[in-house]
């Protein structure tokens, strides 16, 4: 299969991209600058340039390929205009590129954050979204704009919080949460399972749903989240602002469906 793989450079993405070409995927990498993402051309990943801001850029990224995951977003320190204008907007752009080259597949890789406060209850794909904070915004409404695009075979991935390969993510978000409750739990999910569900949704013919929820089998507490890198727990002193992720994931859609297992079920 060839796919062109969005945010090649970010989290996911650069994780992601390589899975699929050790399976033996033709990869081509949608980037900003060749010379900042020279390296990835080792891996022998093709690069295009563009940029999901200038719609016209993106013909030649779309042109003969058979499916786009589209990975790339604008995340921590984004305003709500700046995240709009990336995460919603930008995906549009790209998703009529997609449609009006007849790509056959187009993959969202969203955020469980787009269903809002429930309180800790694992949020199923049906159940309603309320997001607060602007990133969750940002992503139920391309969601929602690509799976109501007429000619687009869009499917969604709503990823948990995702760690490991690597990855400080873990590290880098003790800032972001360190006024959290301690006892709140958060779904996780590896890098290596986020490429297993990517690539399930890839090779399914015609997946019995159009979103998936992709999350471990345990969902921490922040405390022993925190501990996992060596960090004092949370001090629970802005429980509010918490409330925006204390939704968890029920993963069940995505291992009944396509017979999803984690590689990696739990943080330990």
């Amino acid at each position: 299969m060839k796919i062109l793989v969005t945010g090649a450079t970010g989290k996911v993405g650069s994780r992601l991209i390589k899975y699929l070409a050790r399976r033996g995927d033709r990869v081509r990498a949608l980037v900003r600058s060749l010379t900042r993402a020279a390296d990835l051309r080792e891996d022998g990943i093709e690069l295009v340039e563009g940029d999901l801001l200038d719609a016209d850029s993106l013909t030649a990224a779309v042109r003969g390929v058979d499916a786009v995951v589209h990975c790339a977003a604008f995340f921590r320190g984004a305003t709500p205009e700046q995240a709009h204008a990336v995460n919603d907007l930008g995906s549009q752009h790209l998703a009529i590129a997609a449609r009006d080259a007849s790509v056959g597949r187009f993959i969202f890789t969203s955020t469980g954050t787009v269903y809002g406060s429930n309180g800790g209850r694992p949020a199923h794909e049906d159940d309603p979204c309320a997001p607060t904070a602007a990133y969750p915004v940002s992503k139920l409404a391309a969601e929602r704009f690509l799976l109501a695009t007429e000619g687009l075979d869009a499917r969604v991935l709503r990823l948990p919080f995702v760690y490991g390969d690597g990855d400080p993510h873990i590290e880098e978000a003790i800032s972001f949460m360190r006024t959290f409750p301690p006892t709140q739990r958060l779904s996780i999910g590896h890098h290596a399972d986020v490429a297993q569900a990517v690539a399930l949704l890839l090779d399914a013919r015609s997946p019995a749903h159009r979103i998936y929820n992709v999350v471990d089998d345990e969902a921490p507490d922040l405390a022993t989240l925190f501990a996992s890198v060596g960090a004092p727990p949370p001090d629970g002193s802005d429980a509010e602002r918490a409330r925006a992720f204390d939704a968890l994931l029920d993963g069940r859609r995505i291992r009944e469906d396509l017979g999803f297992k984690p590689k990696f079920p739990r943080l330990a």
